[in-house]
Order: structure tokens, then C-alpha cells, then sequence
């Protein structure tokens, strides 16, 4: 982390995690997972807490790795084998490094500027399994980004786009549109424009979300996303790379059961967890908060692992804002190619006497039954539902009034609509 030894990760018959004892020791000491806590006589952890844990640190999608193990020849698609190649720049702090390779120029910037065209043409290769041909040897850019969807990221410094070189971190991530989803077909070809326009409605909502703007490099269009895992350090010199998890690492989740219903963790579970925090109340606030505001936006993806924790020294975390935020309002309808409206469902259920995920099934007196499970009061649960009824046409009339040139007006409208729909039914229901 930033240059200081952490620990070894090792294959063997079983993979392996071992952290250093002058880490544990060190003032910044901290673990690398609330999943894997330092252990009584530092003993090493073993098997597939490990694997899972290094496994969401890359992409979801199954063809993006095989792409990835194509592209850099790694003989295989583990974590181990894709991150030996990838662990340079990970989600976080963490560098994944060969044993006795130490990361040089940590405290300055360095980086190669790139035209608009050279932009394009790195996002154009994202989606390619041949080599970046345009950037051989040392700057071939190797990142691993966590998610199910296309990306990738550059260094942003003097004020232009780099190819960041040595140990210097990228700080924006560049994700690409979906396109058509799932067998379904589902048309997210504006995913850009929806992403951009959902933070905008959950910033105006008063939650914290990754800043993020739409910008096009010739032919090609991408949702730039403000990476809040870097900061400038104090003196402005380099760039400092900050702790940080997903909640299905947190929680020891493997990646493929991020989703609730196939055996993930859900909205009691993570407010029990946010307890723990060091803003507890504040966390756990906002991110019921934000299971009331992706159920206005139809906000169908806000399972596990697109929550996340800054991690602190010593084992001490918060939470992190709030990304890839994307609603379904848009494809949710009778026709082809949408999701029929009685299936639309969020990630995480809504706890009444079952559990409630279907959107259209969700009521008032469900989320106050989901709020005294966690601890909240009646009060408090119903003081938030009021607020976000009582924002929610200001919240769209602003964010209406900020559109860009050019934006998409049926996606605009579907959202804006759907948001408003969904508020005027909440207020219409009964506690």
C-alpha cells in the first residue's frame, strides 16, 4: 500500500495470505479486508476466504477475463494468474507485486500525455483481446477494475488526459455504454447518459455519489468517473492511492453470489455491519436512504459489491460514496425487449413479514418493517420517506434543468417520469 510492504499471497495446493509482521505493527497498519482481520500470532489464512477475496478485484464478466487472459497470454482466468499481470492498479490501495519487485516513483507524477485520438484508441482497445499495440512495453496500460461492465482508466494531470507510467495511479475510470443486455436484449445503449443522470438525482437527493461527467473522444463516448480511492497527497506531488473494499469482500462474499437472493448479503445484514463504522449513524442513515431512493429511480443493480468502505488504520472504516448507479425505468414496459413490470426487482429485498423484492410489490409499510429490523425507529424510517417525497420535485426540476445538449430526451423523460411516479405512489400509500 503506497509503497509499504503488506503482506504475500501465495499458490501452492491452496492459495494463501500472510501479512508481514512489521505491517501489523506499522502506525498505517490496517487489514485488507474487514474479512480478513489480522489473526493471534499473525497465522495465515488459507483457501477460498483468499481466493474470494482477490476474485473481486476483477471484472464480473466472464468474457472480459477470458478477453484479459487472451490479451496479456496469462495461460489462465484465476485471480492469481489475472492479477499477476493486472495487480498494478487496483480498486484501492493495494499493488500487487512479484516478490522483490519494488514499486519506484511513488512520490512523483508520471505520465505520458495523450491526444484525443490516443484516448479513443485506448477505448477502442478496451473492448479488443489483441495486445495495446499502440503502447508497447512499459506503457501498456494493466489495471484491473471490478464490475460487470466495459472499462477502463487514465491518469488526469496538467490538465490533459496521460498514460500513467511506473507506479503512478490512474484517477478516472472510463466506462463504456452496456449496448444491448442480457438474453433479454435489453437496449442500454444509453447507459452513459442513465449512469450520469442518476448520480445527478442521487446527489440532489443529498447522498454522497462519485462525481462523474459525459465527454466523447472522437467516435467514442464515455461516462468519466472521479475516482474517490486517489487523493493529491498534502504537497501536490503525487497521487495517493487510499484503502478501500466492496461490501462482498467485507463480508467474505464470493463475487458470484453478490446478489441477495443467490446468497448474498442483504440490507440487514450490511446496516449490522455499518454499526461498526466510525460514522455509524450517518452510514447507516444514508444507506437506507439509499435503498429508498434506487426503489424511486428503479435502481435494479445496488446489490453487495456496488457498496463500498474506505478502510482506516487499524481496522477502522467508513463508508464510501455511492456508484454505478443505474435505473431500469427506461427498459421497464409491456414491449419487446423490456422487463415486463411486475418482474422488475431490486438487488436487496425489503423485509416485511418475507422478503419483497419486486418493485411494484414493495410498500410504505415494508420499508418501515425493513427499518425496525435494523434498529431504526418508525419515526426515523418515515422522517426519511417524507424528506425524499417532499425533495423529489425540486430534485427533478434542477437535475431538468442541467441536462446537457444534446441528451437524450426519451431517456430523460422515462427516468425523470419514473422517479416521479414512483414518489407520488409512496406518499399515496398508508403506513
Amino acid at each position: 500500500m503506497n509503497g509499504v510492504p503488506v503482506g504475500i499471497w501465495e499458490r501452492a495446493q491452496v492459495e494463501s495470505l500472510t501479512y508481514f509482521d512489521e505491517w501489523i505493527q506499522d502506525e498505517q497498519g490496517r487489514p485488507l479486508s474487514l474479512s480478513l482481520p489480522f489473526l493471534p500470532a499473525n497465522a495465515s489464512y488459507k483457501g477460498r476466504i483468499v481466493t474470494d477475496f482477490f476474485d473481486n478485484l476483477l471484472p464480473d464478466s466472464d468474457a472480459i477475463r477470458r478477453r484479459l487472459a487472451q490479451r496479456y497470454r496469462t495461460g489462465g482466468v484465476t485471480p492469481f494468474e489475472l492479477l499477476a499481470v493486472l495487480g498494478r492498479d487496483c480498486v484501492g490501495a493495494l499493488q500487487l507485486l512479484e516478490e522483490g519487485d519494488v514499486p519506484a516513483d511513488l512520490t512523483t507524477i508520471n505520465g505520458r500525455p495523450l491526444s484525443e485520438a490516443q484516448v479513443a484508441r485506448v477505448l477502442r482497445d478496451t473492448t479488443s483481446a489483441a495486445p495495446l499495440g499502440a503502447y508497447d512495453g512499459d506503457d501498456e496500460l494493466r489495471l484491473s477494475i471490478a464490475g460487470a461492465q466495459e472499462k477502463t482508466a487514465l491518469l488526469h494531470h496538467q490538465g490533459q488526459w496521460m498514460l500513467p507510467h511506473g507506479s503512478t495511479p490512474t484517477t478516472h475510470i472510463f466506462k463504456l455504454p452496456l449496448g444491448m443486455v442480457g438474453n433479454m436484449r435489453a437496449d442500454m445503449r444509453t447507459s452513459v447518459e442513465n449512469e450520469w443522470l442518476c448520480a445527478q438525482i442521487v446527489a440532489g437527493y443529498g447522498l454522497p455519489v462519485a462525481r462523474c461527467d459525459i465527454a466523447r473522444f472522437e467516435d467514442q463516448k464515455a461516462l468519466i468517473v472521479e475516482r474517490f480511492d486517489r487523493r493529491r497527497a498534502s504537497d501536490g506531488r503525487w497521487i495517493v492511492r487510499l484503502p478501500q473494499e466492496d461490501l462482498c469482500q467485507a463480508t467474505g462474499t464470493p463475487a458470484l453470489l453478490k446478489y441477495q437472493a443467490d446468497g448474498g448479503p442483504g440490507m440487514t445484514a450490511l446496516m449490522n455491519m455499518l454499526a461498526g463504522s466510525e460514522q455509524a449513524e450517518a452510514d447507516r442513515r444514508n444507506f437506507f436512504k439509499a435503498q429508498l431512493v434506487f426503489w424511486l429511480l428503479a435502481a435494479t443493480d445496488g446489490h453487495a459489491k456496488n457498496f463500498s468502505i474506505a478502510l482506516l488504520p487499524r481496522g477502522s472504516y467508513r463508508s464510501t460514496p455511492l456508484y454505478d448507479v443505474l435505473s431500469a425505468h427506461p427498459i421497464i414496459g409491456p414491449g419487446r425487449n423490456q422487463v415486463a413490470p411486475q418482474k422488475a426487482k431490486l438487488a436487496m429485498a425489503v423485509r416485511g413479514n418475507e422478503n419483497y423484492y419486486l418493485i411494484g410489490q414493495i410498500r410504505r409499510r415494508h420499508w418501515l418493517a425493513q427499518g425496525r429490523q435494523v434498529g431504526l425507529s418508525k419515526e426515523s424510517v418515515e422522517a426519511l420517506i417524507q424528506e425524499l417525497i417532499a425533495a423529489t420535485d425540486l430534485v427533478l426540476s434542477t437535475v431538468a434543468a442541467s441536462l446537457p445538449a444534446g441528451f437524450p430526451a426519451d431517456l430523460a423523460a422515462a427516468i425523470l417520469d419514473g422517479v416521479r411516479r414512483q414518489s407520488r405512489k409512496l406518499a399515496g400509500m398508508p403506513a
